[in-house]
């Protein structure tokens, strides 16, 4: 159920029994839908989901019960286990399995997803692909720019083969501070990052020798644009691991999420908005409107009562290196026209509401729109 009508609420990056994470997925899938999201991507790490696997269940009470509940709530006929020398073994539904149990025409959209986790001198490359049709085997290379780019060209390539919409994006920069500046500077293709993620060890802030990842996402629009390459999209998304621990320490669900302007719940149309820009990321802060027309950015924030809002229109001049605040409100909607003079302009809102569940210290809930350009 959307907020707004034409908006899809959802999360690109989850994690499950597949790989990393400790929940299994009708769990994870039932948690995000009974929370009125609109689509889910569970992108495991080099795995789409198919095939045989099995888990053993760990000795943990609390890994046991869940292991109780799962089974309750889903039923003998639909969960297959076995147990040998006091070892719980559960064999994992597949992504068709799992779809086909939640996806409801127009309600509750599941997308397949791979986050293709590739390295480099000890360094994690790691890219999701959203809507993707066959699994990727992480390709390496001779650098951390030659690995990223031969996993986003495979992803364009099985894109053109198959003629269905599918995109990758980059993985939270910061973790291990893996990929420079530089790096993502010289990427071709690649289209979307994540601006915000909700692991606790991303660092999205960076540090005292690191810029963060938004202050990094606005130095690649400066060098894309000069380049003439399209603008790079940030996303926000949970990376969800833990779905028992939680706190600060854990990598939670339900702390980044993207809401798309989309003609219909649909991977093609979600797709074709977000390549347009029609969508903001959120840590929690709703909008009832962002448009851009006739190089006018609107902002109309659905503000919940007793809670103050700052929207920040910050853009780059043109011939200048570095982006900065061109103009700020303490309001719930604002208005930006956008000048010939301007590289690109984007709006971040933050609000006085604290995170229920915070990772590095980010005390305030936000959103960031799309940066937009000039439009002659």
């Amino acid at each position: 159920m959307q907020a707004y009508k034409g908006w899809y609420k959802g999360n690109l990056h989850t994690h499950s029994y597949w790989s990393d994470g400790d929940e299994f997925p009708e769990v994870i899938m039932d948690w995000y839908k009974s929370r009125d999201y609109d689509f889910l991507a569970l992108s495991d790490h080099n795995t789409t989901a198919t095939g045989e696997k099995w888990v053993e269940i760990r000795e943990e009470s609390l890994y046991q019960n869940a292991f109780k509940n799962y089974l309750e709530q889903f039923g003998e006929d639909w969960v297959n286990y076995k147990e040998e020398d006091d070892k719980i073994q559960v064999k994992l539904k597949t992504f068709q399995e799992y779809q086909s149990m939640f996806e409801e025409e127009g309600e509750f959209l599941v997308i397949p997803s791979e986050e293709v986790s590739a390295g480099f001198e000890g360094k994690p490359l790691h890219m999701n692909v959203t809507n993707i049709q066959k699994l990727i085997t992480p390709l390496g290379g001779e650098s951390i720019l030659e690995v990223l780019q031969n996993n986003i060209n495979e992803v364009l390539k099985q894109r053109q083969e198959t003629g269905v919409p599918m995109i990758i994006h980059i993985n939270h920069p910061n973790f291990h501070y893996a990929i420079p500046l530089e790096v993502l500077k010289k990427l071709q293709g690649e289209r979307f990052f994540e601006v915000y993620n909700g692991h606790p060890q991303v660092h999205n802030l960076g540090d005292a020798d690191h810029i963060g990842t938004e202050e990094m996402w606005d130095h690649v629009n400066i060098a894309y644009l000069q380049k003439g390459q399209p603008l790079l999209y940030g996303l926000a998304t949970d990376d969800s691991h833990n779905y028992h621990h939680i706190g600060s320490k854990w990598s939670n669900a339900g702390r980044g999420w993207i809401m798309v302007k989309s003609k219909e719940l649909a991977s093609s149309a979600l797709i074709e908005a977000m390549e347009r820009g029609d969508f903001y990321a959120s840590t929690g802060v709703t909008l009832k409107n962002s448009s851009f027309k006739n190089n006018k950015l609107e902002i109309e924030v659905a503000a919940a009562p007793g809670v103050d809002y700052k929207i920040e229109f910050i853009g780059c001049k043109k011939g200048e290196k570095e982006a900065v605040i061109l103009h700020a409100v303490d309001a719930n909607e604002a208005v930006f026209n956008l000048r010939a003079d301007l590289l690109f302009v984007r709006a971040k809102v933050t609000s006085t509401k604290r995170p229920e569940n915070p990772v590095e210290n980010i005390d305030a809930e936000m959103a960031w729109t799309q940066p937009v350009t000039y439009q002659e």
